[in-house]
Formats: structure tokens, sequence, C-alpha cells
């Protein structure tokens, strides 16, 4: 059973950085000038409820099957993705909204945000993958 959940959260990292690869690849076309701040927010906010469904599902399912570490890890980053939706104003388009992309240096902190999710996802891969790994020799 263990290994099982560890395919899963590996399967579900994999995902996670594939996503935050092209939340990176997209805002760096809106700061180059090769895409507009309309179309990027719209392909953006498509992914933003399935980048929260699947880092909370992991969160979860370390929380059931009691891997009080990698749950301790996930649940800051899952926290602030709901948190991060939850909290969008009520007129804007998404989390991410043309009007304000370009605002306040909106566009840094998003392109900031989405290194950081990445290098965390790849911290998780490897520790999935190596409890994986681990769980499969023990079975």
């Amino acid at each position: 059973m263990e290994s099982v959940v560890f395919i899963f959260s590996l399967i579900d990292c994999c995902a996670l950085i594939f996503l935050s690869v092209y939340f990176i690849i997209t805002l760096s076309d809106l700061e180059c000038d090769y895409i507009n701040a309309r179309s990027c927010c719209s392909k953006l906010n498509k992914w933003v409820v399935p980048e929260v469904i699947g880092h909370a599902v992991v969160t979860v399912l370390m929380l059931i099957s009691l891997h009080w570490f990698i749950f301790l890890l996930n649940l800051p980053v899952a926290t602030w993705n709901i948190y991060r939706y939850i909290m969008v104003p009520s007129g804007n388009m998404g989390v991410f909204d043309p009007t304000e992309i370009h605002n306040r240096g909106q566009l840094k902190s998003h392109m900031k945000e989405a290194m950081i999710k990445l290098g965390f996802h790849l911290l998780c891969f490897f520790m999935y993958l190596y409890s994986m790994i681990l769980a499969l020799i023990n079975d």
C-alpha cells in the first residue's frame, strides 16, 4: 500500500513540475511581449484549480498514510495555493488578472513564485522517488 501512495505522489509531482514549467514559460512570453496579457492570464487561470487540487490531494494523502514529515513539508505550499485562490478580488479574472499583472511588479512576483514552486516540486520528486524505491524494496 505504501508503494502505491508514493507512485501516485510521484505521478502527481511530475504533473505539477510540468505545470510549473508551463507557468514559467507563459509568464516569460508575457514578459518578452510574445503574447498579450489577456491571453496569458486566461491560459494560466485555466490551470490554477488543477494545481490546487493536485497539491491538496498529495498533502491529504500524506496525512492519511501517516507520513508526517512529507505532510508537514507539503502543508505550507498547499495552504498558500488555497489562500491565493480564495483571496482573488471579486472583480478580477482570476489569480492572474490582465489589468493588474503589469502593476507593482506582479509579473516578477508571479515569476518568482513559479520558480520557487518548481524548485519545491523537484525536491519533492526526488523525495517521492526515494521513498517509492524504499517502499518497493521493503515490500
